[in-house]
């Protein structure tokens, strides 16, 4: 068959490119962990529904300890989960997360 001995070449290659980046992300993985269980906030993050070790990792990367943002209301409305209410001149439309 045409391209069969190209594919005899390039599977395995493609094989062995796979595990070694699952062995990667495996090792990744396990270096995230560590340090988020070396973090003070990790274990309250954790301990909230929903969020695992991923979620809790992305967390802090995006907004660390929260010291850059003045009270958890700017850091709920950075977070986009603020509820946010629009006026213009008289109407008010009705109130939605940001």
């Amino acid at each position: 068959m045409p391209g069969s001995a190209a594919a005899e070449t390039v599977l395995p290659k493609l094989a062995d490119s796979l595990k070694e980046t699952l062995q990667q992300r495996n090792t990744v993985g396990s270096d995230v962990e560590r340090m988020l269980g070396a973090h003070p906030l990790s274990s309250l993050l954790i301990s909230m529904p929903g969020v695992g070790v991923r979620t809790a990792a992305r967390i802090l990367l995006e907004v660390g300890d929260g010291s850059a943002f003045k009270s958890a209301g700017h850091l709920a409305a950075y977070a986009g989960i603020a509820p946010v209410t629009h006026r213009s001149g008289t109407s008010i439309r009705g109130e939605h997360l940001a």
